[in-house]
């Protein structure tokens, strides 16, 4: 799926516009027709398809992130299939990221700050408690919306904790600038290295 697929159908969803772009795929705005809704969709990169274990992870993130209820967590609401394209249909959230918000504003008092990170505690403390480790805590994975809620999105990296490893030993799987330094040495990570 690229740029190009904008007006085109996936599934039962009509891609409206990229919104992002990472590691694992883009984000499409998306709209639902039968429920009358927008729709986020991140759909796999396709060169991914074709990797060994990455179509798994995809497929455990959609899995594992439709089990948690949340408030400060996105909310799946489907997962698909399409020729070679493999997707997730989330709830789409208004508002900038975090790291949109820093870059425009600067770093942030302690009265903006602090409710933001309570907010990412609570769902962090969450998810935890459900075994997943996020893997890939940062402000560009952090919506604000206008009226100040918070909630945490791509689990795509995201593990339930006592499950086997999908990536080879060794292998590095994140964001490199926001990893505890177990992480960034390839050690095994658990709910500390969110933290």
């Amino acid at each position: 799926m690229t740029n190009n697929q904008v007006g085109s159908q996936l599934g039962k969803y009509q891609i409206q516009t990229e919104i992002g772009k990472g590691g694992m795929g883009q984000v499409f705005l998306g709209y639902d027709a039968m429920l009358e809704r927008q729709v986020a969709i991140k759909v796999l990169a396709p060169h991914l398809v074709w990797e060994t274990g990455f179509v798994e992870r995809f497929l455990r993130e959609a899995r594992a992130a439709a089990r948690l209820k949340h408030s400060s967590i996105v909310t799946i609401y489907d997962v698909g299939q399409e020729g070679n394209n493999y997707y997730i249909v989330m709830e789409y959230l208004e508002g900038p990221t975090l790291a949109q918000l820093i870059g425009q504003r600067g770093p942030q008092s302690s009265k903006i700050a602090l409710p933001i990170l309570g907010q990412l505690a609570g769902a962090l403390d969450y998810a935890h408690s459900c075994g997943l480790v996020h893997r890939d805590v940062k402000p560009g994975n952090v919506i604000v919306s206008p009226s100040g809620h918070v909630t945490l999105t791509d689990f795509g990296v995201a593990r339930a904790a006592q499950e086997s490893r999908l990536t080879s030993t060794g292998s590095l799987v994140g964001t490199p600038q926001y990893m505890s330094p177990e992480h960034a040495q390839g050690e095994e990570v658990d709910y500390r290295s969110d933290i």
